[in-house]
């Protein structure tokens, strides 16, 4: 990590610009975001569903994300129609600054959005897990994909986010069998449907 007076040189001579509204990064940067872009991303609240991790929209202080209760209960639709995973958790709106990152880290190749964004996961949803991680395991691209890319986005987001926890980054732990189509095209229950039976277990596992 750079110290703040070599960082503060390098901005003289090569000012950064943020990825999502070309400013200046200054005062609160998550580099590469800006101050401005980084706190207009809108964090959700602690979940009120355990499950299915289902919480208001609402800007988590430090103290919030350090509590260490859940609720104990899963949320009515979670009762009603239980998911095929054991708990799932989200940091932020898919909106806004947040929606616009996303997309200029997967289809306009700025890797270096895997910083903030993992931090983002890391800083708002860990708290309220329900069990301890032992490894980050990233959901492989096709072939063809990452390829075009460059690069996997997930396992970037992952081998952030396995930093920040001092967990390992487990790769090769799943593996994709199939092709599926592009998900940003398709509704949630075709989401579903696109990618049953598109991963399995990779050889790995355990190693």
């Amino acid at each position: 990590m750079l110290s703040g007076f070599t960082q503060a040189a390098l901005d003289l001579l090569f000012p950064a610009l943020c990825p999502l509204c070309q400013t200046t990064l200054g005062a609160d940067r998550r580099d590469p975001l800006c101050g401005s872009c980084w706190h207009a991303i809108t964090r959700l609240g602690r979940p009120r569903c355990h499950v299915c991790g289902a919480a208001p929209p609402l800007a988590m202080t430090v103290d919030d994300a350090s509590a260490p209760a859940v609720p104990a209960r899963p949320c009515p639709t979670c009762v009603a129609d239980p998911p095929p995973y054991d708990y799932a958790r989200s940091a932020a709106i898919f909106e806004g600054a947040l929606r616009e990152a996303l997309h200029a880290f997967k289809f306009s190749g700025k890797r270096a959005l895997a910083r903030p964004l993992g931090d983002l996961a890391a800083e708002h949803c860990v708290a309220t897990l329900v069990e301890k991680i032992e490894a980050v395991v990233p959901v492989p691209l096709a072939r063809e994909r990452e390829h075009e890319r460059g690069f996997n986005q997930a396992e970037l987001l992952a081998r952030r986010v396995a930093r920040r926890l001092g967990v390992p980054a487990r790769p090769r732990w799943l593996v994709r069998v199939r092709a599926t189509r592009p998900q940003s095209d398709l509704a949630a229950a075709e989401r579903r449907a696109n990618v049953r039976g598109a991963f399995r277990a990779g050889p790995d596992v355990g190693s």
